[in-house]
């Protein structure tokens, strides 16, 4: 396993961590003052402002037709589609509770690249690690729940759109990985401008044109903006030179224990003993399909 080459790389890693994590408490003070697909598409448009002028000093907008479709692709699956589904589903579940489901986006990764990226494949150790990370999902959703699943609880609802969320971001990296090669920043700013367009006339035409919200969900939607959808982007493209991709992975441990300690110390969210179960089992399942767990002679290598 990378160790990530050196501490300041380590310093990184929690930052992102720290960052992504906070976001789901945010959007939550951020809905205070505005319904979720317009936080959706205001977060879009806002990370476009920032973006789009930082890839004109790496040398402007990428150019090529090629380039365009994966950027839309990656506009719909990893900005568009999730941002709208944990915006709506965080009007029905907690911070905590999204940022545990967010926990399975590892795990999610394992099938879908066997499907659609040469060279990729299931293992035994990757299908039981899936195995042990679906029965963390079961119980986060609730065997209750799951119970009177169609009588259509929306708090039910609201985590599998929170799951599903996980499954665009894993989709969206995939298109990423396949994408012609651009400078990153030029890339990101395409695909967010592409996900603000994509986002913003939805809105609009389903919640109507928004009101002026207050100043703390304002300050909210800025720092999701500049924290989560910016910088954090800076950090992973950082961690991924230096580091990458192995090292990057470790911040899967940390965003939904952020998430879970932000949303109880600063919204007064109730810490249930059943999400800590669901996110030791979750955590526990990417550790054993990553071979950190019951592959010690892979660990070594």
């Amino acid at each position: 396993m990378n160790d990530g080459g050196d501490w300041r790389n380590w310093v990184r890693l929690a930052a992102l961590g720290l960052i992504w994590g906070g976001a789901f408490p945010l959007v939550e003070v951020a809905l205070e003052g505005m319904p979720p697909l317009t936080l959706a598409a205001a977060r879009l448009a806002l990370a476009a402002g920032f973006l789009v002028p930082l890839s004109l000093l790496y040398g402007g907008l990428p150019k090529g037709g090629a380039v365009w479709a994966f950027a839309a692709g990656v506009a719909l699956f990893s900005n568009a589609l999730p941002f709208a589904l944990l915006s709506w589903g965080q009007t029905h579940v907690t911070a905590g509770v999204a940022g545990v489901a967010m926990a399975v986006m590892p795990l999610m990764a394992l099938p879908l690249s066997h499907v659609f990226v040469p060279g990729e494949r299931m293992t035994l150790r990757g299908s039981l690690g899936l195995g042990i990370g679906f029965i963390g999902v079961l119980i986060l959703i609730g065997f209750d729940a799951l119970a009177d699943f169609g009588g259509g609880g929306v708090a039910v609802w609201a985590q599998i759109a929170c799951l599903a969320a996980t499954v665009c971001y894993v989709s969206g990296s995939i298109l990423i990985k396949r994408a012609p090669k651009v400078h990153p920043i030029a890339f990101a700013a395409s695909a967010m401008l592409l996900g603000a367009m994509m986002a913003v006339p939805v809105a609009l035409a389903v919640e109507g044109v928004p009101t002026l919200p207050g100043l703390t969900p304002t300050v909210a939607l800025v720092v999701l903006a500049a924290g989560p959808s910016v910088l954090a982007l800076l950090l992973m493209l950082k961690i991924l030179s230096t580091a990458g991709p192995p090292f990057l992975s470790l911040v899967n441990y940390q965003v939904p224990v952020w998430a879970t300690v932000f949303g109880v110390i600063f919204l007064d969210e109730r810490f249930e003993p059943r999400l800590a179960l669901a996110l030791v089992v979750i955590l526990f399942g990417i550790a054993v399909a990553q071979g950190y767990i019951g592959n010690r002679k892979e660990r070594m290598a």
